[in-house]
């Protein structure tokens, strides 16, 4: 599992964010295909990857925040496992009506993160299902700024696993600063750390014993952690 989870951070760091959650999304689901993963919605997709996360470095994940009230930095843990017992949606659609507007959207699945590449317009157009102003067909073009907006907070306020936001109260202050959780961004930054402290360990080793990177990758945790300590490196 080690060798292949440093292949899929060697090919994280040429792709961007959105690219970076496909490919943790396939070592949540090592048997989908390229196809079927990107037609997941992101809802569930987070929910996957929540659920590698507590399978790779546990379940308690360590979260930080400055107070917005007084800049105190608030120390916390999440538990990945709870977004599991979220609520799914009720619906696999979502309709807002603001004046004579009306936008009628799907939920947004990781391929159409993948092609709007963080792009709010482009997202609503991939997920607009109907757009009309005074019962007339409209497009997103055409759409305010406020009701496109809307829109995109409706949807994501309709699958509350896509966009967990927490609220944590400062224990000095009292004021209440909201933290969203990007898990696919935590778990990179969390296997970007991981990976580089790995290979440090296999030139380490491999320079004391003339050890291939196999060899090191071989060694459980424990033994090699003890290696180190005997050539002073831990």
């Amino acid at each position: 599992m080690t060798a292949e989870l440093l292949a899929l951070w060697e090919s994280g760091l040429s792709v961007d964010p959105a690219g970076r959650a496909v490919l943790l999304h396939a070592a949540a689901r090592p048997a989908a295909t390229a196809e079927e993963l990107l037609d997941v919605v992101v809802g569930q997709r987070d929910a996957d990857l929540f659920g590698l996360r507590a399978a790779l470095f546990g379940a308690a994940m360590p979260v930080r925040v400055a107070c917005r009230g007084c800049g105190e930095e608030l120390e916390f843990e999440f538990d990945a496992t709870a977004v599991s017992g979220m609520a799914l949606p009720a619906t696999e659609t979502v309709a807002v009506t603001e004046g004579e507007w009306t936008v009628v959207m799907r939920m947004p699945t990781s391929g159409d993160l993948l092609g709007a590449r963080g792009a709010g317009r482009a997202l609503l157009s991939a997920c607009a299902l109907e757009i009309s102003r005074g019962g007339r067909p409209a497009t997103v073009d055409d759409l305010p700024a406020a009701v496109a907006a809307g829109a995109g907070q409706a949807v994501a306020e309709a699958d509350p696993r896509a966009d967990v936001e927490l609220d944590v109260v400062c224990p000095e202050c009292g004021e209440s600063t909201g933290a969203e959780l990007d898990i696919a961004g935590f778990l990179w930054a969390e296997l970007d750390s991981w990976a580089r402290a790995t290979l440090l360990d296999v030139h380490l080793l491999a320079s004391s014993y003339g050890w291939r990177e196999p060899d090191v990758l071989a060694l459980s945790p424990a033994r090699r952690r003890y290696y180190l300590e005997l050539c002073g490196h831990a």
